[in-house]
């Protein structure tokens, strides 16, 4: 397993029906060697913090071998490194293989999986796909985020290693398709709360639908 590429972006402005917002989805291929922080990697910054970065968020990793799929999909759309809005494109891992929860070393950092993507618009105006948001989740090709643990420094190249994994598991995958199964019932609910390492705002929205159906606290 290894990393293929280290990408980053800094915000600028789209047109979004009608109104000016900031994305910071457009990432480059970065050479040479850089710190990953706490909260993001040196030469990138999120635009819209409520709903990306922080800890939970700080760094998205993409499967490198989803891109001949999307090749294939979208045709005539110039897809580098990147250009899924991710900072590490990655080789060897995937959605299926890796629980939420467990810890990779890239390069000399640690990282730990929090959560799928659940894409947003700006992927679709990033790629010029209108309807690339709802694509993107059905293909289940989610990549996955991750918390900074320990901070260290990345380059393209690097190997990647699982050094640990989470006792309780669920897959990247198994938790894209509890996000679009309509009522899951409360027992795998239940399950989601008691992985290590879940992103907090999932693990706050799991928790308002059980004590909606009176099955917590």
């Amino acid at each position: 397993m290894k990393l293929v590429s280290v990408n980053v972006g800094q915000p600028r402005p789209i047109l979004w029906m009608g109104k000016e917002v900031l994305t910071s989805i457009y990432k480059e291929p970065l050479a040479g060697r850089t710190p990953l922080r706490r909260f993001n990697i040196d030469g990138d910054k999120q635009s819209d913090l409520s709903v990306h970065g922080g800890a939970d968020k700080a760094v998205y990793g993409y499967p490198s071998e989803h891109y001949p799929f999307w090749r294939g999909e979208l045709a005539g759309v110039e897809l580098s490194w990147g250009a899924f809005g991710e900072n590490l494109t990655t080789e060897g891992l995937g959605e299926q293989d890796l629980s939420i929860g467990d810890v990779l070393r890239v390069g000399t950092a640690h990282l730990m999986v929090t959560q799928p993507r659940i894409p947003c618009f700006k992927l679709a105006v990033r790629l010029g796909v209108a309807d690339m948001a709802k694509r993107f989740l059905a293909s289940r090709r989610s990549g996955f985020y991750f918390a900074v643990v320990e901070e260290g420094e990345v380059a393209a190249g690097d190997a990647i290693e699982i050094v640990e994994r989470a006792t309780e598991r669920m897959s990247v995958r198994e938790l894209t398709d509890l996000h679009v199964t309509k009522s899951p019932p409360p027992e795998l609910l239940e399950r989601v709360l008691r992985l290590r390492g879940l992103a907090e705002v999932w693990r706050n929205e799991i928790a308002a639908d059980l004590a909606a159906r009176g099955k917590l606290g």
